[in-house]
């Protein structure tokens, strides 16, 4: 049975359970976040020191630029909203079945795609920089011998328990599939 408190991006076939359901590293989210607040703040309180010293902010050219600040300012509210609504909406999920991948940036577009666990012929686990030593996170790549050869799991947290996880699973699986048609 799903976990209640995770939103699945697809139906589970019969019999499929979920193993684990996961996200970026919540640095990603922070770090791009940090970005664009930046983007947004540090040009309209610079803009608004120098008319405010130079200026007046009561004056009708004072008030054109705090309209354009405001609309600058909205602007990058609404990237900010996007980028975390991508972040929430770009989920792996790991079944007794299969590994699934679901994103979806915006409200228009969406990409979902799976791989059957005993499909998968190669795991690998890379974890470079930095920030990803310290922090553990990296990307975990899933070699299939379907169409789409490679499953990329990227800055997911604890990459190396999440490929033991696809690996017991998919061992699992694989025995399952060899008792059913033995």
């Amino acid at each position: 049975m799903a976990d209640p408190q995770h939103k699945l991006p697809c139906e589970l076939q019969t019999d499929e359970s979920v193993i684990l359901y996961t996200r970026r590293h919540w640095l990603y989210l922070w770090s791009k976040l940090a970005v664009q607040f930046l983007a947004a703040v540090v040009p309209v309180a610079v803009v608004l020191f120098v008319v405010a010293r130079f200026g007046s902010l009561g004056s009708a050219t004072g008030k054109i630029v705090l309209l354009v600040a405001l609309l600058f300012v909205a602007y990058w509210a609404v990237r900010v909203y996007f980028t975390w609504y991508a972040y929430v909406h770009d989920i792996w999920v790991v079944t007794n079945q299969r590994v699934i991948d679901a994103v979806r940036p915006n409200w228009f577009r969406s990409h979902l795609a799976s791989a059957d666990l005993v499909d998968i012929e190669d795991i690998a686990v890379d974890r470079s920089g930095l920030l990803q030593t310290m922090f553990n996170f990296g990307e975990v790549r899933c070699q299939t011998a379907a169409e789409r050869l490679t499953f990329v799991l990227a800055g997911i947290p604890r990459p190396q328990a999440v490929l033991s996880t696809i690996d017991a699973a998919r061992d699992a699986a694989r025995q399952r599939l060899g008792k059913a048609t033995g």
